[in-house]
């Protein structure tokens, strides 16, 4: 067995709970280049946002998180906010297992399609999504959601959704 095999195995998935809100914005900031937010939205994404989030602990160290939650007007869409893995962890298939976990939810039952923004740098988020996309024999589609010079100011480069789906979790 690997290291990485018994690391990722030791790796336990649950959902989050309103404790690990100050855990996440700590993990955030040792995540570059992921935005912080502040520690109250942390804690709301751990409180409001739970049954659609996943919280991934080694050695009682929150060492991943993902931030998800079900727009009111798309029902049938998960959308993924924020993917985060600790170094300690990179390796190890997490982000996949995170995301799996996220969409096998009693709360993601009627969920066809997973959307998130990306920005076209991040190499590793567009990794994770097409990869995922893959493992379920979904289609993909990408388009700009806010634009860096209409909705940042110019202060942030533009967010491109991507969308996976439609899909059937039961069936991968």
């Amino acid at each position: 067995m690997t290291s990485e095999t018994s690391r990722a195995e030791a790796i336990e998935l649950r959902q989050p709970t309103d404790t690990d809100g100050y855990r996440l914005h700590r993990l955030i900031a040792e995540c570059p280049p992921l935005d912080p937010n502040s520690i109250y939205c942390n804690l709301l994404q751990c409180s409001h946002f739970a049954e659609t989030g996943v919280a991934a602990e080694l050695d009682g160290e929150l060492v991943g998180f993902i931030s998800a939650y079900i727009p009111p007007t798309k029902l049938d869409t998960v959308f993924v906010w924020q993917v985060a893995v600790h170094e300690k962890a990179r390796g190890t298939g997490l982000g996949k297992r995170m995301l799996r976990f996220i969409v096998e939810r009693p709360a993601c039952r009627n969920v066809r399609f997973m959307d998130t923004t990306i920005t076209e740098d991040n190499e590793a988020s567009w990794g994770l999504f097409r990869s995922f996309a893959r493992d379920l024999g979904a289609e993909t589609q990408h388009s700009i959601f806010f634009d860096s010079e209409a909705h940042f100011g110019g202060q942030h480069d533009s967010e491109i959704l991507f969308r996976i789906g439609p899909f059937d979790v039961n069936a991968h």
